[in-house]
């Protein structure tokens, strides 16, 4: 996936700096800067639910309001977290502000169900939506781009974050269980190793035993304790120690055959998994 400066549901009298926007199935993800500006006016209005944080700087005064009747008037600072549910707009007013945002943005058709429904809401800080935000960002940036399989599970993950968050204040009682059959986990396994050196995405996982992404997501960490990219990721780095171990082939195109185009992004990763770099492994 690359990176894209279109800016399609904001409307902003003073258009931020370095605006970008990375797309995949069932979401996608914008950052952008903002040098010093005396004020702001504009309108989000997106079609997607929309996580946005501030990541660095803030703003004097913010005030907005949405259409489903929530409002704040006040300070923006490091950290605030805000959600716009998907057809639901947000008038806002911006003072004094320079700072640094990130937006997740998620499909309503893989979003948990419980999101359907949910209001407009501001906090001043949750530590899971910032550090997420803020690792998608640093990788943007870094990469130039950001894994498919990465960004599904992410997405996936913050709603059924958001989806308990909401379920924490609700009075209905306790969510149901979701798990995969055997064979339904057998089969996932076979597919997702006959595919390691291709991008996979939670739907192609889903589509295949003929559940949503949402309900995959949720059964498949049900039934193993990891989240699918937690398992391809782990399959790939067991392919690549083979390969280092039994060929020749350059560092560079082993990465490719476990699915990981950038060199220094599969360093980290293989790192992270068996203790030592790849050619230190293969010595």
């Amino acid at each position: 996936m690359q990176q894209k400066t279109r800016n399609e549901g904001w409307q902003l009298t003073q258009p931020p700096q370095d605006h970008l926007r990375i797309e995949w199935p069932g979401g996608r993800f914008e950052t952008a800067r903002r040098r010093r500006t005396g004020e702001v006016e504009g309108k989000i209005a997106p079609d997607f639910h929309l996580i946005m944080v501030t990541l660095s700087g803030g703003a004097a005064h913010h005030a907005f309001r949405t259409d489903d009747g929530y409002r704040y008037e006040g300070r923006d600072a490091k950290g605030m977290v805000s959600f716009l549910p998907a057809g639901c707009s947000r008038e806002l007013r911006l003072r004094d502000v320079a700072w640094e945002w990130g937006a997740i943005a998620i499909d309503p058709a893989v979003a948990s169900p419980k999101l359907h429904d949910a209001k407009s809401f501001l906090v001043g800080r949750d530590d899971f939506i910032h550090g997420m935000t803020a690792q998608m960002r640093g990788l943007c940036r870094r990469e130039g781009s950001l894994d498919q399989t990465y960004c599904s599970t992410m997405t996936l993950a913050l709603s059924e974050y958001l989806s308990n968050k909401i379920a924490e204040r609700s009075p209905h009682g306790p969510s149901p269980k979701y798990t995969l059959t055997r064979r339904q986990l057998r089969d996932t396994y076979e597919r997702i190793d006959a595919r390691l050196a291709e991008p996979i995405s939670i739907s192609d996982l889903s589509l295949s035993l003929g559940i949503s992404e949402g309900h995959f997501f949720r059964a498949f960490r049900g039934a193993t304790g990891q989240t699918p990219l937690e398992v391809i990721s782990s399959r790939r780095m067991d392919r690549a120690a083979r390969l280092l171990r039994e060929t020749d082939l350059p560092i560079v195109e082993v990465a490719a055959l476990c699915g990981i185009a950038s060199p220094s992004h599969f360093a980290r990763l293989f790192r992270s998994h068996k203790g030592h770099s790849p050619s230190l492994w293969r010595k």
